[in-house]
């Protein structure tokens, strides 16, 4: 099932969250999605466990900026991450090492 909604996708994360892939983890990742159907959202990882509120948090660990069209081009598979970030189309800052574990956290 593809997303088609930003919204959406934030609020299945919770479901899918690994636990075991956040072990030792205290991060926060906010997300501002830019354009059409966007927002901001945090996800904060902390003692095994994941929380996702809508807004954005006072001292994010990375902060990850793209439009809502190349968020749901990564969640459904038709975008890779990386190469987003290469072309600019992904920007992040802060621990820009950490998003690179969102895939096994999340595995959407």
């Amino acid at each position: 099932m593809a997303f088609t909604d930003v919204k959406e996708v934030f609020g299945k994360m919770p479901e899918v969250f690994n636990p075991g892939a956040a072990q030792g983890m205290d991060s926060v990742f906010q997300y501002e999605i830019t354009g059409e159907g966007g927002g901001n959202w945090s996800v904060i990882i902390k003692d095994g466990a994941c929380q996702i509120q809508e807004g954005t948090h006072d001292s994010p660990s990375v902060t990850l900026t793209m439009s809502a069209e190349t968020w749901l081009g990564i969640v459904n598979k038709e975008t890779n991450g990386m190469q987003a970030f290469m072309s600019g189309q992904l920007k992040a800052s802060g621990d820009i090492m950490l998003a690179q574990r969102i895939e096994q956290l999340f595995p959407l």
